[in-house]
């Protein structure tokens, strides 16, 4: 009793409430950076000389490390040391931004967003495990996770608003510049408040041939996700890209069962509601991201927006985010995470519906301000509760993988919603263009087309969340 009743406090401490804060800060900057360099493609476009196809890798290069290096991170965290891992993620993400800061061609800037990719992959699922491991019971992890989820849905609408600002008032570079700074201030805060722990985890074999399946199954798979609309996706090598990423991950999978020491144990996927959760997160990013995406490029191309204020429209969502994760971790203890899992889905298509009748003279009250409202509050509450069922029941010495797990659906999804959205929103502007319609309009028209498959994606995502378990705490699924 006397244990319980110390545990269940941590939160209330102000140790805990820092380490919560740091924690929530790390998973902040690596979601926010995956959305901030979009309102600055642009201004990069035009001073380092990005051909079209080139540009897409700014963003892509990033999503394609930290998808494909995310299971190794999640593990080796496990494995090696928390903290260990989490300091080294930091410093690669650190250094690669000061390079892409300072980068004077175009090569050099996609080559340090890829390594950046790299270093959140270390970052993110560290920090989340750490979550779940520095909060042990029930009501403590829960408001953690509950902080988490919120984080990242605020993060989406944040990043595009930081970009737009640091954009208008210094240039392009400084959306990477920041970075650098930031991370000196995370690494003091990470080695003043989380303990060493990477002696119990030291001794631990790890499974080389499985990290480099592993790893090279994930970056394969990435890579013919986001090169798929550009090549086609029924051309030879699209098709053997797909086989190629499928080859390598089923062998994975092979190596898995008979390694004495696998990097991914399959006992994880015992955990009830575990693989129903990362599905649900993977289809719903699809649409999130996505939504994003296109409705940024709407503001801009357009409408005329400029980049500072396609960035202060999405003040309000950030708002809309936190009020559906404040309400959703006070609800998951009363009705447990399924019925907001779905619910909150419904509501954020529903939102996205709205948005996809955007006209080529939209107005921003009018058209665009209730579909985002109303979305950003699904988003919130789907964000918390998704977290919250994909870490119930977890065992403490597989929390990192579970996190890889989470957060390679989560950018799985992303990289697949954009692609395959993208290819829905190309074409169908083209057959517009190709009759005649004004340029405007046509891509108004793509965009919408695109918004309202980014809605069904939502939608799907809401009936997969009704396989996942319903738990109102993060030590069993029910």
């Amino acid at each position: 009793m006397t244990r319980a009743v110390e545990n269940s406090s941590v939160l209330s401490t102000r140790r805990g409430k820092l380490v919560l804060a740091l924690l929530c800060s790390i998973g902040f900057l690596d979601f926010m950076d995956a959305v901030i360099v979009n309102v600055a493609l642009p201004s990069m476009q035009h001073q380092l000389g990005f051909s079209e196809q080139g540009l897409q890798w700014v963003a892509t290069g990033y999503l394609l490390t930290y998808g494909g290096f995310m299971l190794l991170g999640g593990r080796a965290a496990d494995l090696v040391g928390r903290r260990r891992v989490l300091v080294a993620g930091v410093v690669v993400f650190a250094l690669a931004s000061l390079v892409g800061g300072f980068a004077t061609t175009a090569e050099l800037l996609v080559g340090a967003r890829i390594v950046q990719g790299a270093g959140a992959a270390l970052m993110m699922p560290a920090a989340l495990s750490l979550v779940t491991t520095s909060f042990k019971e029930g009501t403590d992890r829960h408001r953690a996770l509950g902080a988490w989820g919120g984080m990242i849905g605020a993060a989406s609408a944040s990043g595009v608003l930081l970009g737009g600002v640091l954009t208008e008032y210094f240039g392009w570079r400084s959306v990477l510049l920041i970075n650098p700074i930031i991370c000196v201030l995370l690494l003091v805060a990470i080695y003043g408040l989380l303990p060493d722990d990477r002696r119990s985890a030291s001794r631990a074999s790890f499974d080389l041939p499985g990290a480099a399946l592993g790893t090279g199954g994930m970056l394969l798979l990435v890579y013919a996700i986001v090169e798929a609309p550009h090549t086609g996706w029924d051309s030879l090598s699209t098709i053997a890209r797909f086989a190629g990423a499928v080859g390598l991950l089923v062998a994975f999978v092979v190596n898995e069962h008979r390694s004495r020491n696998p990097l991914m144990p399959l006992s994880i996927f015992r955990v009830r509601g575990l693989a129903a959760a990362d599905a649900t997160q993977l289809i719903a990013i699809a649409g999130f991201m996505s939504m994003f995406f296109f409705l940024s490029l709407y503001m801009q191309n357009v409408l005329g927006y400029s980049a500072l204020r396609t960035g202060i429209v999405y003040l309000p969502v950030t708002m809309g985010v936190g009020v559906g994760a404040l309400v959703a971790t006070k609800l998951i203890l009363l009705v447990g995470t399924r019925p907001l899992i779905v619910g909150g889905s419904v509501v954020a298509s529903v939102g996205v519906f709205l948005l996809s009748g955007l006209p080529v003279d939209g107005d921003y009250v009018t058209d665009l301000l209730p579909g985002m409202m109303v979305m950003s509050v699904g988003l919130g509450s789907v964000m918390v509760s998704v977290t919250n069922a994909a870490n119930a029941g977890v065992p403490a010495d597989k929390a990192g993988l579970a996190a890889s797990l989470l957060n390679s659906s989560q950018q799985l999804g992303g990289a697949f919603g954009l692609a395959v959205l993208t290819t829905v929103a190309t074409s169908y502007t083209t057959g517009l263009l190709a009759t005649g319609t004004a340029p405007p309009e046509a891509l108004a028209s793509g965009f919408s087309r695109a918004l309202l498959a980014s809605s069904i994606a939502i939608l799907v995502a809401a009936v997969i969340g009704l396989g996942t378990y319903n738990t109102r705490s993060n030590d069993a699924p029910m």
